[in-house]
């Protein structure tokens, strides 16, 4: 009983940021005219690396924004950023014709994305992005090409737990080649 009151302590203080990507009126012809509806596109997240995106679809437009919130908040994944500011590495990601490359930055470049990519940054917690859409700006593609994109990224800590080493040898060896690199060039 004391664990269900604490687990509820814990998400009313886990604030949550929602952003209203979309909405889209939809008309469904029927034998005595149209039935409008309305569908909502919602990201939400923590802005420490968590973020979901939902869909919902209602009669009434704060309906449809309060479904598609729900369903963000159950598909929510953690996504590892580096100095929780930027992405560890550049990054592609696809869904259908939407395409979109997502490059990580210095400090003080600021959030350089639009449309969909913004808010998904903006409740991811990234202070500093460059992101690029291609193909399609539907809204529903973009998101789950961007989604897909920020799965695909992998910590020094991943990668070193895939390879059965230690962080140290990974990240020491890329500074390590970088710099014999420019000695070559020099």
């Amino acid at each position: 009983m004391a664990q269900a009151v604490d687990r509820r302590k814990a998400e009313k203080k886990e604030e949550l940021v929602e952003r209203l990507v979309h909405i889209n009126r939809v008309a469904k012809t029927v034998k005595g005219g149209r039935n409008m509806s309305f569908a909502a596109v919602v990201v939400v997240g923590d802005q420490k690396g968590r973020v979901g995106y939902g869909t919902g679809k209602a009669t009434e437009v704060p309906d449809a924004i309060s479904k598609a919130t729900n369903e963000a908040k159950k598909n929510m994944v953690r996504i590892p950023l580096r100095e929780g500011r930027t992405l560890h590495h550049d990054v592609a990601g696809r869904f259908g014709a939407g395409k979109v490359y997502l490059r990580t930055a210095p400090a003080g470049t600021g959030v350089i994305a639009g449309g969909p990519l913004r808010a998904i940054f903006e409740v991811l917690g990234v202070q500093d992005v460059v992101a690029k859409s291609l193909g399609s700006n539907n809204p529903y593609n973009m998101i789950k090409a961007t989604f897909n994109a920020l799965e695909a990224i992998n910590s020094p800590r991943m990668v070193a737990a895939k390879r059965g080493k230690k962080v140290g040898d990974i990240v020491s060896r890329r500074e390590n080649s970088s710099n014999a690199k420019m000695v070559e060039e020099a």
